[in-house]
């Protein structure tokens, strides 16, 4: 048996093994604003609920490892006592991925991963339209566990409405897990569907992808492509070249002159394959 002493290993190798030895774990994807009133978005694993009367969850942004620096979320929630707790499910993941982008303070990660800011009732920040339970909280206190890289801040707040989509409701009025379809962090890249099991999605680029925002408006609007699938383009780190686009056409002609609908559904295959390059070149390619 491998017996490791927490304090003679690296941070970032002991919160690797803790990540992966203590999963799946849910997924907060936490709407804060800051005290000029801009919009955050960003998930977090290190979450549950832990209390019903009164109604209490907790979730901890951790001081990054390097650098040492604090998470906009956690600035927004000492600075605002607010949060809305947005639930994960299967049909969002790839959004919520993008939203975790390391974007700079000001970006607004709702347009950055494609989601609907819906106002809320009791709280300023914003609600994921998107998601299927959303969760408006106060918070009650903040209790800061360490001052160094990794150090864990418990945010314990208290929900003060929660909004259910009847979709996800049975006929009785309690939550219909199976539909819910929720979606948990395990270690690495590694996700865990309830009702399936793992799957992985590779981890946001360090760059910045370009973001939902940047997808030109006719591919945003599709009647094809999910918002899963329009998360997935938008992790690119840049547009394929136009000579790239127009060489792809050339050795693919059955992909040129033909309607967005079609256009879409072939680049939708491309998604399912992994091939995002693919998938954008078909995107891009002009009608003749």
């Amino acid at each position: 048996m491998l017996s490791i002493n927490p304090k003679d290993i690296p941070t970032v190798k002991l919160h690797a093994y803790l990540l992966s030895a203590v999963a799946p774990r849910p997924i907060a994807l936490a709407s804060t604003m800051d005290a000029n009133g801009n919009p955050n978005l960003s998930p977090f694993s290190f979450f549950n609920v832990f209390s019903a009367n009164p109604p209490i969850l907790i979730f901890s942004p951790a001081r990054r490892v390097q650098g040492n620096t604090t998470k906009h979320t956690l600035d927004n929630a000492k600075a605002t006592k607010e949060v809305v707790i947005n639930i994960v499910n299967y049909a969002i993941v790839q959004q919520m991925s993008l939203a975790s982008t390391e974007y700079p303070k000001g970006v607004n990660e709702f347009e950055k991963a494609g989601f609907t800011m819906l106002p809320s009732e009791k709280v300023k920040p914003f609600r994921v339209a998107e998601s299927p339970i959303q969760l408006e909280c106060k918070i009650n206190e903040i209790v800061e566990l360490g001052n160094e890289g990794g150090a864990g801040n418990l945010i314990i707040c208290e929900v003060v409405k929660l909004h259910i989509k009847e979709e996800f409701l049975n006929d009785d009025g309690t939550i219909h897990q199976e539909k819910l379809d929720l979606v948990a962090r395990a270690g690495g890249s590694l996700y865990s569907r309830a009702n399936v099991g793992f799957f992985e999605i590779p981890k946001p680029l360090s760059t910045l992808g370009i973001g939902v925002d940047a997808i030109p408006f006719e591919i945003r609007n599709s009647t094809v492509l999910s918002g899963n699938d329009l998360g997935i383009l938008g992790n690119v780190e840049a547009l394929p070249l136009t000579a790239d686009v127009n060489k792809f056409a050339k050795e693919h002609p059955q992909y040129v002159g033909i309607n967005s609908v079609k256009k879409h559904t072939f680049a939708k295959a491309f998604l399912e394959k992994n091939d995002v390059l693919s998938a954008w070149k078909v995107l891009l390619i002009k009608r003749v």
